[in-house]
């Protein structure tokens, strides 16, 4: 018997009729269909007219990891398994990709079928420069991830894409307009092809104010234009910022962190600037001969 196969189907994010053509194909034809929300999907098996005739399976964050070996036995005996969360594409901001890792060591095919996607929807209808872009996902909710994130941001110039529910909408754009200031491009995309959908383009700031006059509501596509690039410290400029770091006690690292978001250089330069500095007699205490 020869193995089955894995297939990660994008579903829509919103209006159900941007399901494809190939993805109704696939959850007629598989033999188990691994859902993030079985009620979710069976409501849209129900609107592409497709049986669940007994296929469904709850796979979500908190399961994904147990389920995984069950679901690759099925694909050795030969079962085509198909994989989809509430919205989207598996595996981006979604389960999936525990799923996909197993698999592949396993050595069992994987396939995908695309379909709709909010990060890209959000970016591309944004306006913000999109040849090259960063994906942020839900940023870190506290703590010193999230302060590394927001300081990360910060100095990216790229456009950054994130995912934001409402309730944590209003503390991520103060944060933000701390970080990047309240000036940095920002775009608000909500309910992405749905009924309500809406898109707020502005700044950081103006970005505070709406959603104070408004009460946010839905799921949010956070569109952050990037930084301007920063000057190119001078290695004098650089040099003197390291020795003041080290004199203020700072792990070589924490100075290289600070001294690559404070002056735009690569964390590698400002690393290797300060091991250098640190390597070099102080003179500040020692008398002029």
């Amino acid at each position: 018997m020869s193995a089955g196969r894995l297939v990660l189907v994008g579903t829509p994010i919103g209006n159900l009729g941007d399901l494809t053509p190939r993805a109704v194909q696939v959850l007629r034809d598989a033999d188990r269909i691994a859902a993030e929300d079985t009620r979710r999907t069976r409501a849209l098996l129900t609107h592409a007219g497709v049986p669940a005739a007994g296929r469904l399976l709850a796979v979500h964050e908190h399961n994904e990891r147990s389920r995984a070996d069950e679901l690759v036995e099925e694909i050795r005996q030969g079962a085509t398994v198909a994989v989809v969360t509430d919205a989207g594409m598996p595996g981006v901001s979604d389960p999936g990709e525990r799923l996909v890792r197993a698999c592949l060591d396993a050595g069992l095919v994987v396939e995908v079928v695309p379909g709709p996607s909010a990060a890209l929807a959000g970016l591309v209808v944004s306006g913000l420069p999109s040849a090259r872009f960063a994906f942020e996902g839900f940023l870190p909710r506290k703590g010193p991830a999230r302060r590394a994130r927001l300081a990360a941001l910060a100095v990216e110039e790229r456009t950054t894409v994130c995912f934001e529910s409402p309730r944590r909408l209003r503390d991520t754009l103060a944060e933000l307009a701390d970080a990047c200031g309240a000036d940095r491009p920002v775009v608000l995309a909500r309910e992405l092809t749905k009924l309500h959908e809406s898109v707020v383009r502005g700044t950081l700031g103006s970005a505070l104010e709406h959603v104070a006059a408004e009460e946010p509501r839905g799921e949010y596509v956070l569109v952050l234009g990037g930084a301007a690039p920063a000057p190119d410290a001078s290695g004098g400029e650089l040099e003197a910022q390291a020795r003041a770091a080290i004199d203020a006690g700072l792990s070589s690292k924490d100075a290289a962190a600070q001294l690559s978001a404070r002056l735009g250089v690569s964390r590698r330069r400002a690393y290797d600037t300060v091991v250098a500095q640190r390597a070099k007699p102080d003179r500040s205490n020692s008398d002029d001969q």
